[in-house]
C-alpha cells in the first residue's frame, strides 16, 4: 500500500494556477496571440481552468483546446493498444504563442512527444511550457517556463495529481511506492 502525502491541497492548487496564469499574462503582451492547449489527459482541466482566469486578467476569451500525444510517443511500440484521446486545436496556431499545459512534468518525454503532435497542426511562433507540479528526473534537456511547484523526488515516488473534474476534489499526493521507477511518463 502506497503512502500518501498532500503537497498541494485545493486552496494550494487554485493559488498555483492563478500565479501561473498571471506569470503567462506578464510574459505575453499581445494576448490575443495566445493559445492554451492541456496535454492528455492530465493537462486538460488545468488548460480549462487557465484560460478562465486568463479570461478574467485579459478581459476577453482564450482559445482553449486539448492535445493528444499518444501516436508521438517513443514508447508506442511497447505499448499493446495506445489510449487515444481527442485533440482539439481552437483555431490557427501558425504565428501563435501556445502555451502548452500538463500536470507532472518528469522525464520530458510527454513534453517531447506533446512539440511534435502540435507540428503536425503548424508552425506557431512560440511555445511555452505549464506544469502544475515538476518532479524533476528530466532524460530531454526540455524546462517549463511556468511552475506551480517543485518537488524534488526520489524514483520510488510518484505524484497523483486528482482534479475535482475527476475526482471530485484538488488534491495532489507525493506517493512513496516499493520498487523503482515513477509511474508518471
Amino acid at each position: 500500500m502506497p503512502e500518501n502525502n498532500v503537497i498541494l491541497n485545493a486552496s494550494a492548487v487554485h493559488r498555483v494556477l492563478t500565479r501561473i496564469a498571471h506569470e503567462i499574462a506578464e510574459r505575453n503582451d499581445n494576448s490575443q496571440a495566445v493559445v492554451v492547449l492541456g496535454v492528455q489527459r492530465g493537462g486538460i482541466h488545468l488548460a480549462a481552468r487557465l484560460g478562465n482566469i486568463l479570461k478574467g486578467i485579459w478581459g476577453h476569451p482564450v482559445p482553449v483546446g486539448t492535445l493528444d500525444v499518444s501516436m508521438h510517443r517513443d514508447d508506442i511500440g511497447q505499448q499493446f493498444a495506445p489510449n487515444i484521446q481527442p485533440t482539439s486545436i481552437p483555431g490557427d496556431i501558425n504565428g501563435k504563442t501556445v502555451v502548452l499545459v500538463d500536470d507532472v512534468l518528469f522525464s520530458g518525454r510527454t513534453t517531447r512527444a506533446a512539440l511534435d503532435a502540435l507540428n503536425d497542426f503548424g508552425r506557431a511562433k512560440r511555445i511555452q511550457l505549464a506544469v502544475l507540479v515538476d518532479r524533476g528526473h528530466r532524460e530531454l534537456p526540455i524546462k517549463p517556463d511556468f511552475v506551480g511547484k517543485n518537488v524534488p523526488t526520489s524514483l520510488n515516488e510518484t505524484i497523483d495529481v486528482r482534479l475535482k473534474e475527476d475526482a471530485g476534489e484538488d488534491v495532489v499526493y507525493l506517493q512513496k511506492v516499493g520498487g523503482t521507477g515513477g509511474n508518471q511518463p
